[in-house]
């Protein structure tokens, strides 16, 4: 699984080769949909997304039992690369895994894409419903929890823009996801820290990632991934 978030790596326009085995892409948010774009036609694999708080608002879109992208009820075209999957408060199943998505930061100023605590706290409750749903139809949980900001306290930073959401510490132990992956700090010189919520590990995916995952397993740093040794 190739998980990118917020810094678009130059090198991977020209060539993918180094993250050729990835099966999946995910990305965390703030990054340009042509890029986006870009990478799932080179690796000819899904890709699945949520938003950033520098991202278009990509809300009220829905697809039709006929496979049409609506949105107030009428056909319309999403901002994302044709193809493309938002998971943002969904749950979507994907390269073999099950992946919920809860987009958007912390509220610091009009732009989209942005919850104060308690509407993140009902977004999330709403997104733990659906979960729970399609868990009751087929007894298959949530393998990876995709968000753009980081849980509350987990590898966030102290002003208002960067700081985490609460609720993602309630979500977290509801769903048991094997991995939450999100984006939004970046790590500067120092690489991020892997964190862990009960059984779930925390990763921050600011730029590109190559991770091993099965279904209903843990995740890994591919070896094959050059930012593996950092």
């Amino acid at each position: 699984m190739l998980a990118v978030s917020d810094e678009v790596d130059i090198a991977l326009y020209a060539d993918v080769g180094s993250v050729r085995e990835a099966r999946l892409i995910v990305a965390c948010g703030d990054l340009p949909f042509d890029y986006l774009g870009c990478l799932m036609n080179a690796l000819d694999v899904p890709l699945v997304f949520v938003p950033g708080n520098h991202d278009p608002d990509v809300s009220g879109y829905r697809t039709s039992r006929a496979g049409l992208t609506l949105k107030a009820g009428l056909p319309a075209r999403p901002p994302w690369p044709d193809g493309a999957v938002s998971a943002e408060r969904a749950v979507v199943d994907a390269a073999g895994l099950r992946i919920a998505g809860l987009g958007g930061c912390l509220r610091y100023s009009d732009g989209p894409n942005q919850y104060t605590q308690r509407q993140q706290a009902r977004r999330a409750r709403s997104l733990s419903r659906r979960a729970r749903w399609r868990a009751a139809r087929d007894g298959r949980g949530v393998d990876v929890l995709l968000t753009h900001a980081p849980p509350w306290g987990i590898g966030d930073r102290e002003d208002r823009a960067h700081q985490g959401f609460e609720a993602l510490h309630w979500l977290t132990g509801r769903l048991q996801p094997s991995l939450l992956l999100h984006g939004h700090i970046h790590p500067d010189e120092t690489p991020a820290r892997v964190h862990r919520l009960g059984r779930t590990v925390v990763r921050n995916v600011a730029g590109r990632h190559l991770l091993d995952i099965e279904p209903g397993g843990a995740a890994r740093r591919s070896a094959a991934d050059p930012q593996h040794a950092r």
